[in-house]
């Protein structure tokens, strides 16, 4: 009898330990499927991107066009002038404590532009590099300047980060070129409690919004549309169930009656195992 009593406490206790390990097993499996991102990327693999056409030019962007050549008086008939302002105010200053800032172009709703001397140019759906190589062929063909440079870029560039992020913002730009994985680094990436398989891009563009979903645990994640992300998108990271729940019981000042039950029974199982166990 003693020893059928010995083998009965030994049994169980080995069956505890085994349910634990499964248990905690199989929150570990679950954790890593929601947590890690790319999952599905072999060692040293590779394979053929999509050609990033650039960030276009819609209304209301703000752009600065520079002309330069050999003859920098000649140049500076296309160029916009550098304003001086006194810190702290609009005024024009030329004491120790103004500024310089650079004039930039105001896309208008129609998606044009003025630019001097050759007057009105539609800007809107060209990328900087289309727009650059139209004005420096418009002088040429005009004969204005035999060797001009025309550099192109983007002013008011910018993409906003928010939800389940560290630190959730907008993110001014320098260049045109990001993408989503860039923009969650700005925000110093997802928190523990983000979702990673269902990523929020809200795109505005030609007069429509779109919106994509992305999942960052897959590597189908760069062939996405909004892999590349353009000027004004907004990225919106959903909570998980975690958060979900804990959002919850903070708005019911923990008077969920279905949590507080489920944890007086698990605590209740556990010091049943526990005195079963020491028997």
């Amino acid at each position: 009898m003693f020893i059928y009593i010995n083998m009965e406490k030994s049994l169980f206790r080995f069956l505890s330990v085994l349910i634990i390990i499964l248990v905690l097993g199989s929150c570990s499996s679950k954790t890593y499927r929601n947590i890690n991102y790319l999952q599905d990327v072999r060692k040293d693999s590779s394979w053929t991107m999509a050609v990033n056409q650039g960030v276009l030019i819609q209304p209301k962007d703000i752009i600065s066009i520079i002309v330069s050549s050999t003859d920098p008086e000649l140049a500076a008939s296309f160029n916009l002038p550098i304003a001086s302002y006194q810190a702290g105010s609009e005024m024009a200053s030329v004491s120790g404590s103004s500024y310089q800032k650079l004039l930039g172009y105001s896309v208008s709703n129609d998606g044009d532009i003025y630019f001097p001397v050759l007057g009105r140019i539609h800007v809107a759906g060209l990328n900087r590099w289309e727009l650059s190589d139209l004005i420096k062929h418009r002088l040429i063909d005009g004969k204005f300047i035999k060797d001009p440079v025309v550099t192109v870029e983007f002013m008011n560039f910018k993409v906003s980060v928010m939800g389940e992020v560290n630190y959730p913002g907008t993110y001014s730009i320098d260049g045109d070129k990001i993408t989503i994985l860039q923009a969650l680094s700005l925000a110093k990436d997802l928190t523990i409690y983000g979702r990673r398989d269902n990523i929020t891009i809200i795109r505005e563009q030609n007069g429509e919004r779109h919106i994509y979903k992305v999942d960052l645990r897959s590597s189908d994640l760069f062939n996405s549309p909004a892999y590349y992300l353009q000027q004004n998108d907004i990225v919106y990271v959903e909570p998980n169930k975690v958060r979900a729940g804990q959002s919850t019981i903070n708005e019911n000042n923990f008077r969920s009656v279905s949590f507080w039950m489920s944890l007086g029974s698990f605590m209740v199982t556990i010091a049943n195992m526990i005195i079963l166990a020491s028997r």
